[in-house]
Parts: C-alpha cells; structure tokens; sequence
C-alpha cells in the first residue's frame, strides 16, 4: 500500500465513525426533551455537512494521482486536522444538549 492509499483509507475510516457517532447521537435525541431535540437536530445537520466535506475530501485525494500526492499531502493532512477539531466539537455540542 503507497502513502496515499494507507491515508485513504485512514480517512475513510475516520468517516466511518463519525457516521456510526452520528447514528448513536441521533437515537439519544429520541429522549431528550423537545427544545433539546431541537438543537440536537439542528448540530447533527452541521455535523454531516462536515461529514460531507470530509468525503468529497476523500474523493478529491482519491482522483489525484499518485505522482501529485507529494504535493498535496501536507495540506491534506492540516486540511483534514482542522476538520476532525470542528467536528469533536460538533459532537461535545449535541451531547452537552443530552
């Protein structure tokens, strides 16, 4: 496996967790009161629109060429930094409404 296949597929399954988070977050909002119900719903639509951003990430680190990967690594990796801090603090928001 190349650099840019082993940090796919880490990315991938970053996704795969957030997805499953997601998942278990919503199920907890079915007992939460209705005003709580409401914000909770409200971070989880910011959190898959992260949750989208992270997988066109994905995708577009996919598509690129191996021989470009040097290039574009390390902004891929900040890139992909500030994305894992905006949602674990999307996630400490729903569950603070929990």
């Amino acid at each position: 496996m190349t650099g840019k296949d082993e940090y796919v597929a880490k990315v991938k399954a970053q996704l795969d967790e957030w997805q499953e988070d997601m998942e278990r977050l919503k199920e907890s909002a079915g007992a939460a009161s209705d005003d709580a119900k409401a914000k909770i719903e409200s971070e989880i639509a910011v959190l898959r629109a992260k949750w989208d951003e992270g997988h066109a990430r994905r995708q577009e680190l996919l598509n690129a060429a191996d021989e470009k990967w040097d290039a574009i690594k390390e902004k891929a990796e900040e890139e992909w930094d500030e994305l894992k801090v905006a949602v674990k603090d999307s996630i400490a928001k729903i569950k603070s409404h929990l």
